[in-house]
């Protein structure tokens, strides 16, 4: 079974005690964030190794890594194998520094893109727009209700009833 199975089996799991795996997310987000926190200290630097490498750098469980992996995946420049990965595969961390930015906020991680590292990366103005940017790209226009005796849309003058709303 690969990696990213297990770790999905383990996480994700409903039949699990609901406490356990309370304290799972709680830990993986602790040392989720301690992993970015170094990754944002260097961010130009690519880091690179095996899932286990990584996990023995970083300090912290395989399985814990391959959520890391399987959460950073969509922010890096070279995405990694994550669906076949196992311990010795070959993976990298070059993330997109906007990109990564932008997934925090629209998983709704405050604790990650409020990192004080982001404050060496972004200045305050970039930040928030880069944060409106992905609040506003997830909101749904729609377009005003066009009504029988408004004027029609296409510029003929007639009432949309007697033109395009009569289609």
């Amino acid at each position: 079974m690969a990696l990213l199975e297990k770790w999905r089996e383990m996480a994700y799991n409903d039949a699990a005690d609901k406490d356990k795996l309370q304290a799972l997310w709680a830990s993986y987000f602790k040392e989720e964030k301690d992993i970015y926190a170094q990754l944002l200290k260097q961010p130009d630097e690519v880091v690179r190794g095996t899932v286990r490498d990584l996990a023995e750098k970083y300090h912290v469980s395989l399985m814990t890594m391959t959520g890391f992996l399987d959460g950073i995946n969509d922010s890096l420049k070279e995405a990694n194998p994550i669906e076949e990965m196992e311990e010795d595969t070959e993976v990298n961390l070059g993330f997109d520094k906007a990109l990564l930015y932008k997934n925090m906020v629209a998983a709704e991680a405050d604790w990650l893109y409020e990192l004080e590292e982001w404050k060496d990366i972004f200045d305050e103005e970039t930040r928030k727009a880069l944060y409106k940017e992905q609040k506003v790209s997830g909101t749904v226009v729609k377009d005003a209700k066009i009504y029988p005796n408004d004027p029609c849309p296409c510029g003929s003058g007639k009432k949309y009833k007697k033109c395009c709303g009569k289609k």
